[in-house]
């Protein structure tokens, strides 16, 4: 088969699954982290059902790890974070926030603990290698920041659990809800975890040295195609319908944990300091001027989703912006996440929003749209998950 020549060069990195993923049928990418990244193999719609019903298989070797060690490898990540890390146990995952001095979202990884001074923060898109390495640097403390040779999958989808059982064996069932374990596959050294982009029961497998990349693709189609894997991306609708932040589109350096609704990501009590903390607690004490909220846009369904931000109005004047906006199949519903004026955020159906079409009706609702609870990611096939992230 002749690869249409994309134009990739040398100065955006390849993922070690890069060539795969043009053999199974990628025909988009773009660029995160400083690396290319899948985002179309066919029909997003189709992509979303296959999640939602069966499972897909997704390159996020962009989700670049930052590797934290030495003796006072904990006590600098606390500083890096405002959630309470203290009592964080070896092999647990945590989603946390990095904030800066005034108290801006820079980055809302997963961190996982491999040992008591032993951490990776696996990133969304954005410098944080470069951040930590800063920070270090008049912190006074003995660390060690580099970025480790990984490089993760996920695997996603109601059928994950059984592909998973088929690949390593009825012990990856007992692994929890955001917690994770190293393994080995056809000698191929990994981490898996519970954890993954899509709010559906799903995995992150981490590749642990490149150039295994090819073969433990190959690998996991081979076992999951008679189950109904398929290549695929990260789905902006079931993220979406789940409340998922999208960095640079949903928050940012200008953006607080408050105006997101992630008071339980801020705990301002602790003893230990972390980066944010004065201004993070001038924030809660003041309020906030602007809030999240989920929107219900009203009219046809939408072609894709937005490509810009879209303005919220109320009364013809301007009081927020869309962020992240898509047509649900399954809800029959045009969702948004939205930055709206506190006084706003309790309009219900009186917001107008003006999409690529014109002017367009919209309803405040709750968010996430669709399972709340995340019962589906968090419940596995032998039962309840018994923690959290």
């Amino acid at each position: 088969m002749q690869v249409k020549d994309y134009g990739f060069g040398t100065q955006i990195r390849k993922s070690p699954y890069f060539e795969a993923t043009l053999r199974w049928g990628a025909q988009g990418f773009s660029v995160y982290n400083h690396m290319y990244i899948p985002r179309d193999f066919g029909d997003p719609e189709a992509n979303f059902w296959t999640l939602v019903n069966d499972a897909i298989l997704c390159d996020v070797a962009v989700e670049r790890q930052v590797e934290i060690t030495g003796p006072d490898a904990a006590r600098f990540t606390q500083m890096l974070t405002p959630r309470d890390l203290s009592k964080m146990a070896v092999g647990q995952c945590k989603y946390v926030l990095i904030t800066n001095a005034e108290g801006g979202i820079l980055n809302d990884p997963i961190l996982l603990k491999l040992g008591e001074n032993h951490f990776w923060l696996s990133l969304a898109d954005s410098d944080i290698l470069l951040w930590a390495q800063g920070v270090a640097v008049h912190s006074g403390m003995q660390v060690s920041i580099t970025e480790p040779d990984v490089s993760p999958l996920q695997l996603q989808g109601p059928k994950s659990g059984e592909i998973m059982r088929a690949l390593f064996g009825d012990e990856i069932m007992d692994l929890r809800y955001y917690w994770f374990r190293e393994m080995e596959l056809d000698g191929i050294p990994l981490i898996v975890s519970r954890t993954g982009w899509s709010s559906e029961l799903g995995y992150e497998i981490y590749l642990r040295d490149a150039a295994y990349g090819d073969a433990l693709w190959e690998r996991i189609m081979a076992v999951g195609l008679p189950m109904g894997l398929k290549p695929g991306h990260t789905s902006t609708i079931r993220r979406i319908e789940g409340g998922m932040l999208s960095y640079h589109a949903d928050a940012d350096i200008h953006t607080n944990p408050f105006e997101l609704g992630l008071d339980r990501l801020v705990n301002l009590d602790m003893e230990a300091d972390f980066i944010g903390k004065f201004a993070l607690q001038r924030i809660r004490d003041n309020g906030v001027s602007r809030k999240q909220v989920g929107l219900v846009i009203e009219g046809d369904p939408l072609q894709g989703p937005n490509t810009a931000f879209w303005a919220v109005s109320h009364g013809g004047e301007t009081v927020g912006k869309v962020t992240s906006a898509v047509y649900s199949p399954r809800l029959k519903k045009n969702i948004a996440l939205a930055m709206v004026a506190v006084d706003a955020a309790d309009l219900g159906p009186e917001l107008q929003v003006w999409t690529q079409t014109g002017q367009a009706q919209a309803t405040v609702v709750e968010r996430p749209f669709f399972d709340p609870r995340k019962c589906l990611a968090a419940t596995a096939a032998r039962g309840p998950a018994q923690a959290s992230a």
